[in-house]
Order: C-alpha cells, then sequence, then structure tokens
C-alpha cells in the first residue's frame, strides 16, 4: 500500500528516494523532472503545482514553501543532530 503523501526530493536528497521508496512512498526527485540547478522559487512552485510534499535540507526553499502553502519538511543539522544523539544515547549510555 502506497501512502497518500507523493514526496519531491530536493537536489541534496536524491540518494534517500529508494528508502523513502521502500517505506512505501511515491517519490521524485528534483533531478528526475528537470529542476537540477534551479531557482529555489521554481522548486516550490513545482512541489504546488503537483501536490508534492517537498524534502529540502535549504531553508529558503523551505520558507518560500511556507508563506505559499506547499508541503515542505526542512531537515536542518539541528534536527540531524537530535537523532544521531538520541541514537547514540540508546545504543550507548553512560
Amino acid at each position: 500500500m502506497v501512502n497518500f503523501l507523493k514526496i519531491l526530493l530536493d537536489e541534496m536528497f536524491a540518494g534517500l528516494k529508494e528508502y523513502f521508496e521502500a517505506l512505501n512512498y511515491s517519490v521524485v526527485t528534483a533531478q528526475e523532472v528537470g529542476l537540477k540547478g534551479v531557482k529555489d522559487r521554481e522548486i516550490v512552485e513545482y512541489a504546488k503545482l503537483h501536490d508534492l510534499l517537498l524534502v529540502t535540507q535549504d531553508a529558503k526553499p523551505a520558507e518560500l514553501a511556507e508563506l505559499t502553502g506547499v508541503k515542505c519538511i526542512l531537515v536542518s543539522n539541528a534536527m540531524i543532530a537530535k537523532v544521531a544523539d538520541a541514537k547514540i544515547r540508546q545504543l550507548f549510555p553512560s
């Protein structure tokens, strides 16, 4: 069963496509749909036009998505650090 959300992975996350597909998401990458190297606004507009959830590590498209009502997940360095910290504490408690 495929999840109802369709995902657009920004350029830096193209390598995660297979992982999201393994979790039953329908996924396209910015590269696959001809958005490599385009302006942030174009990526956000594409996500909006195709009703896609944008996954990015870049604050600017995330902010543009918020302003224009586009679904978006900003994977920040702080988020990555929190996930890593939780895993470290779980596996290697002091």
